[in-house]
């Protein structure tokens, strides 16, 4: 089963200085954060903050060519987590065929950002993150979910590089 989530914020970690993309459901219940790299993170930031560049960025060029295709994302879904690694997909639809594209998940979220699509998190990943973040140091695993729960707006300025 699949829970649609929204961006709720883009920040750093303060232990690794990576930054983290957190999602949460509609209902405000489930939190995912997926740390993600420097250059994807700059992408979502982008759109997040609106800002138009130039030139096309990789993703306005995705977002350019699915159009020119006539192609349109029905939605994003991260569905595995595996060996630490997140992984997605983002379902494209054209001439009513539904296509399957495997992605990272920072890219999934950046063309989602874009297009308005919806995005979705498998709910075993979401359990199996629970349960490897349970695995792991008790202590700070529960501190960072207290901060990632604590959260408010003003936690996610803009964005700094």
């Amino acid at each position: 089963m699949e829970v649609e989530m929204r961006i709720r914020g883009l920040m750093m970690d303060p232990v690794t200085n990576m930054p983290i993309v957190i999602l949460r459901d509609a209902g405000g219940d489930a939190i995912l954060p997926i740390w993600v790299g420097i250059y994807e993170a700059n992408a979502i930031a982008l759109e997040i903050e609106k800002v138009t560049t130039p030139r096309p960025m990789t993703h306005d060029l995705i977002k350019n060519v699915l159009t020119g295709l006539e192609a349109g994302v029905q939605k994003v879904v991260v569905n595995e987590l595996k060996d630490d690694t997140f992984y997605a997909v983002i379902w494209l639809e054209r001439d009513g065929e539904l296509i399957s594209i495997d992605s990272r998940p920072s890219d999934a979220l950046a063309l989602a950002l874009r297009l308005d699509c919806p995005i979705y998190v498998e709910e075993q990943v979401l359990k199996s993150s629970k349960a490897a973040a349970n695995i792991g140091d008790k202590g700070a695993n529960e501190e960072l979910k207290r901060w990632l729960e604590g959260l408010n707006d003003e936690d996610f300025g803009r964005y700094k590089m």
